[in-house]
């Protein structure tokens, strides 16, 4: 696949570790939506080391009084697509607790693949803060596209996608149709079958994390 420059493949011995029990189909519920929030805290950490709103307050230690730098109150927006998004909240929430979350319903076609949306609740004014936007797959890129040109139409500007999976199909799409946008992903898998499903994959997100299969 292409090198974009809005795009960062992770390559880290603890996510690829995380990331083959989670492909396991023998893993449990359980086991799976605490893996899906330890990546995503781990992503977190890296996708956010810049953007995030700072400021500087003055701290007194034992000895004397420093100035130190903290994330702004309320200046990070996490957004879900639903429903598999939901899973990855709390793994970002762990770094940044303060953060709001919006929600974007979506589902896809299974006649045209192409995602329709059903439900959007934002926080009020998120046009103003870095939204981070979160889905545990990238197949198609249909969704997250879709996603993310409903925020831009909302007026955000500051934007970035995360997944813990992606198709180069998918990565593709989302970083050529919005190359203003940071693309973070896990691992890249080989392709997308005749379904639209990423292959290896870890099947359907969804229905391993709320037991709906």
């Amino acid at each position: 696949m292409k090198n974009y420059d809005n795009v960062v493949i992770f390559d880290h011995p603890l996510i690829r570790h995380k990331i083959a029990i989670l492909r396991d189909e023998r893993t449990s519920m359980k086991e799976f939506r605490e893996l899906v929030e330890e990546i995503t805290t781990l992503m977190t950490y890296e996708s956010l080391k810049d953007g995030v709103q700072t400021t500087e307050v003055e701290v007194k230690t034992p000895l004397e009084t420093c100035i130190q730098t903290v994330v702004s109150d309320n200046s990070v927006v996490i957004v879900p697509i639903l429903r598999a998004g939901l899973g990855m909240v709390n793994g970002v929430h762990v770094l940044f607790p303060s953060a709001r979350v919006g929600h974007i319903g979506m589902y896809r076609n299974e006649e045209t693949l192409t995602p329709e949306t059903y439900y959007c609740k934002l926080p009020s004014g998120i046009e103003d803060k870095l939204v981070m936007v979160v889905d545990p797959m990238l197949a198609t890129g249909g969704s997250a596209c879709d996603a993310i040109q409903l925020l831009k139409d909302k007026g955000c500007k500051h934007i970035k996608f995360m997944a813990i999976i992606g198709a180069p199909e998918g990565v593709k799409k989302l970083a050529e149709t919005h190359p203003d946008v940071d693309i973070y992903v896990s691992t890249l898998d080989r392709c997308l079958n005749e379904h639209g499903y990423i292959l290896p994959g870890l099947g359907d997100a969804g229905d391993r994390l709320f037991g709906t299969k």
